[in-house]
């Protein structure tokens, strides 16, 4: 079925295009690059995976209930609203929120995949360009996924949140070449990363689990790049540049935040847009959501060097400021191991079953035969 024909709103010209800016930046030194980026280059392509085969698509999934989500962590809980609701109509609500929150990953996805072929394209180091080439597949591969498990798992989707549309309007435009890493690598990146955790960790479902794990081990090696490049260069920058990419982060981030709220899904369910804005600045799951999507940003941002006043202001403004102190190697650390925990304890069943499968086929076969000699007989 066509994307189109699966979109719960309409979207709109089904493309979307973006002036392009900015030089391409050839580089004709070949042997030189820094050992960190190429080390993490080599790790990009030795981890390099498919799709169609690392995860079990087999999984069933209820598309009325795709991630196990509680009553509590519904906006509408608590209000007359949800009084009202029916369990299909409870149902129906999780599998519109569902989609929401999944599209978005994917329009992010696409977009991150854009960004890091225009890093591709700008960046001037050439260990850089390696390393943004194997971000690119990683990227389509991420997006792949997640259009598959929309459309053959939930059967919707929604357009592109205006606010995600923006902050990858805003970094596309700028002729700057760190800008995509800027807007991409950490704010995008940095916030989906967060999501995707908060649901991996918490969801009981076993094919949204999968997909999550396995994407966010890519992810960590995508915001490690986008740390290593951009602290390099932010040293060499100006008090005023470091400035004009401050109020960058700072636009950024209000546009997130406000990204994540899912009005959309609220006005589908005919609640007036003003109620669902105040309905969702009142929900508390919201509030908690809102702040521990900050985590993998704030101590990024601090990391690259950009930390002046007005920006650790707005952080306070959002109440964030003490995820400066998260640990962002060790947050990445564990989303390495968790995909390969996921990995070893799923290929320990398969083993198990393959075992069980063979034994029993044997038995089957003594039984069948009173002729087959059983142990310890000539």
């Amino acid at each position: 079925m066509p994307t189109h024909e699966l979109y719960a709103n309409d979207p709109g010209d089904s493309h979307w295009q973006v002036p392009a800016s900015g030089a391409a930046r050839f580089s004709w030194e070949y042997d030189d690059g820094r050992d960190r980026l190429l080390a993490l280059y080599q790790k990009g392509k030795d981890k390099q995976w498919d799709g169609q085969r690392r995860i079990d698509w087999d999984l069933e999934v209820d598309p009325h209930d795709p991630l196990g989500t509680p009553d509590e962590a519904m906006t509408l809980y608590g209000t007359p609203y949800w009084a009202k609701l029916t369990d299909r109509d409870k149902g129906e609500l999780r599998k519109h929120y569902a989609s929401w929150q999944f599209s978005q990953f994917l329009h992010g996805e696409q977009g991150a995949m854009v960004c890091a072929a225009r890093i591709v394209e700008s960046v001037p180091d050439l260990d850089a360009k390696f390393y943004s080439a194997t971000q690119t597949m990683d990227e389509a591969r991420h997006a792949e996924i997640y259009g598959r498990f929309l459309h053959e798992k939930i059967g919707m989707l929604y357009p592109v949140n205006d606010n995600l549309q923006a902050l990858l309007g805003d970094t596309l435009r700028d002729a700057r070449w760190d800008m995509p890493y800027l807007g991409m690598q950490v704010l995008i990146e940095g916030l989906a990363l967060a999501a995707f955790g908060m649901i991996r960790d918490t969801t009981d479902k076993p094919l949204p689990k999968q997909i999550l794990a396995y994407i966010m081990q890519d992810e960590a090696r995508h915001v490690a790049f986008g740390r290593m490049a951009l602290r390099d260069y932010y040293q060499q920058l100006s008090d005023a540049e470091l400035r004009e990419r401050e109020e960058f982060v700072i636009e950024g981030c209000y546009l997130m935040r406000d990204r994540l709220r899912g009005i959309e899904v609220l006005e589908n369910f005919g609640i007036p847009r003003a109620q669902a804005e105040r309905y969702s600045e009142q929900s508390e799951f919201l509030h908690l959501f809102r702040q521990l999507l900050f985590s993998r940003i704030v101590p990024c941002v601090k990391d690259i060097g950009l930390w002046g006043k007005r920006l650790q202001q707005a952080y306070v403004d959002m109440g964030v400021f003490e995820m400066g102190n998260s640990n962002l190697d060790l947050l990445m650390a564990q989303d390495e191991e968790i995909a390969e925990q996921l990995d070893a304890e799923r290929f320990a069943a398969e083993e198990r079953a393959r075992v069980a499968e063979v034994t029993e086929a044997i038995e089957a076969g003594t039984e069948a035969d009173p002729r087959t000699p059983t142990a310890g007989q000539p």
